[in-house]
């Protein structure tokens, strides 16, 4: 038995197109901005959808939006959505990426939410 939440929407934005990316979406969303530590790939968007992480993400690919979905087994959620029709791409830091049916990307991450939030939030499978 596992936990999972859909937790996360990522604008992905090619590095030279980060910062004018992420001004927009701030001022688009009345969102103010700022990096988490030691995550200088990230630009948070605080507010822009309340009980989700909204940030723009600096990729070296194309523009492209993606989500994330945090439980407490990665493996097993990894799993879980293979089994739906999902294929693994690769693996970051803990973190896996997969295409979704339809070609959209998803990465599966470990509990960055507060764990009371996630608790009331996951779903819980089997």
């Amino acid at each position: 038995m596992h936990r999972s939440r859909f937790s996360t929407i990522l604008i992905d934005a090619p590095k030279q197109e980060a910062a004018a990316s992420t001004s927009f979406w701030s001022a688009a969303l009345g969102a103010p901005t700022s990096q988490p530590p030691g995550e200088p790939q990230y630009s948070t968007l605080h507010g822009a959808a309340p009980g989700l992480v909204v940030a723009v993400q600096v990729v070296e690919d194309s523009a492209r939006y993606h989500v994330d979905i945090e439980t407490d087994d990665v493996a097993a959620e990894v799993e879980r959505l293979v089994g739906l029709g999902a294929t693994p791409l690769s693996t970051w830091q803990g973190c896996h990426t997969l295409k979704a049916p339809g070609g959209h990307l998803l990465c599966v991450i470990p509990i960055h939410s507060d764990p009371d939030k996630f608790a009331a939030s996951a779903n819980t499978w089997a």
